[in-house]
């Protein structure tokens, strides 16, 4: 018990800190925008991804991955505001979550065993592209100064660690650029242009619907297609981070905690949320390890627009841009495009292979290894398909 504790809470204090105040940067335009989309008020996602982000610090099953309002469940929740209001969001919040935990407790996590690598490949890369093209909008129609101070950010970025590696480089080229941009009076786009930061705390509240039949039929459907939509991201996030960290997740914790999240989150009049792949990797590459950096971007994401959203609101949306350009380029399998030209046509279906479910190849008996003794190199055994290169 203890010797957890020091690992995920204490062992990397300092970077997760830091890292955390990166995300929490990251967050707030991120939380705005995806509020916009779901025809919501800002603070509906800023409260969200405050409330998910604290709480799966302490529930989930995957340290140092950062969970949030995000793109893909806004998306879902457009038609529910849009019919019936703000009110039954919150009510389909909590239900949400309610669906989540009993997929913890069924241990649908573990399915995740049998999604190939080439599914999650391919996954990787689909977002890393929308990733960078969710910028453009930023980059169009836009002043010379934007375009120096993209790039001014994304030189601080990948050559500030040249100089040293005590602070991570994206809150560095964030700090400098909005000095910058202060200083020189440059007329650009900025935080406070996304919209209204909130200034007090969330609150408790039930959500104000009708107890019966007919609102369950209304929030169900909207809740049991965000619950599988926030939980394959999830899922798909955490084998992620597993892969960047070289570390193993407990899904079926996963599905609990983000459950856990987004009953919480619906109380406190947030939205619905889960990971986020692209809060995730800025998290890692900058430091972030454990569930202190989750939780710290949370509770850094509430004090920032709450206590000092004035000074937030004048952040160039340049510096986040080049943030999250860095984050696209860091996200893409780069040599999955050299696999292509590799592997022959076809050897990205998602066969079943021996061992796919996580059991090791067994070694063979020495009655089965002098019935079956080994093949020539370059030539398959009898009775055995020739290999295709693929696997």
């Amino acid at each position: 018990m203890m010797k957890s504790l020091r690992q995920d809470w204490l062992s990397n204090v300092r970077n997760d800190l830091l890292a955390g105040i990166v995300v929490a940067l990251a967050l707030i335009p991120e939380a705005i925008a995806f509020s916009i989309i779901a025809g919501v008020d800002p603070k509906v996602g800023l409260y969200a991804s405050f409330s998910i982000a604290a709480i799966i610090a302490f529930a989930g099953g995957r340290p140092g991955m950062v969970s949030a309002a995000t793109g893909a469940m806004a998306l879902l929740m457009v038609t529910l505001v849009k019919d019936h209001g703000l009110q039954y969001l919150l009510a389909a919040t909590v239900l949400t979550g309610v669906l989540q935990i009993l997929a913890g407790w069924l241990k649908l996590g573990a399915l995740m065993r049998f999604v190939s690598r080439s599914v999650i490949t391919g996954f990787v890369n689909a977002l890393a592209i929308l990733i960078f093209m969710a910028q453009l909008p930023e980059l169009t129609n836009v002043t010379w100064h934007v375009y120096a101070m993209t790039a001014a950010g994304l030189g601080i970025i990948y050559g500030f660690p040249y100089i040293t590696k005590a602070v991570p480089s994206p809150l560095v080229a964030i700090v400098v650029l909005t000095g910058v941009a202060i200083f020189l009076g440059l007329d650009i786009r900025t935080v406070g242009d996304m919209g209204k930061l909130p200034d007090s705390l969330p609150v408790f509240l039930l959500p104000d619907v009708p107890l019966n039949l007919e609102t369950l039929k209304i929030i169900f459907p909207v809740s049991a297609t965000l619950a599988v939509v926030g939980l394959l991201e999830s899922m798909m996030t955490a084998s992620i981070v597993d892969d960047l960290t070289d570390s193993n997740s407990n899904k079926n914790r996963e599905c609990v905690g983000q459950g856990v999240a987004n009953i919480a989150t619906g109380f406190l009049g947030g939205m619905a949320g889960c990971a986020m792949i692209g809060q995730s990797v800025i998290n890692v590459k900058s430091g972030g390890r454990g569930r202190l950096s989750t939780l710290a971007a949370g509770v850094f994401l509430l004090l920032m627009v709450v206590f000092i959203g004035d000074w937030v609101a004048r952040i160039p949306m340049a510096a986040l841009v080049a943030v999250m350009i860095m984050v696209s380029i860091g996200t893409f399998n780069w040599a999955s495009i050299r696999n292509l030209r590799e592997h022959p046509k076809g050897c990205g279906s998602t066969r079943a292979r021996p061992g796919a479910a996580g059991n090791r190849r067994r070694r063979p008996s020495a009655g089965a290894a002098r019935a079956h003794p080994p093949a020539r190199p370059g030539r398959a055994p009898a009775g055995l398909p020739r290999p295709t290169g693929c696997d």
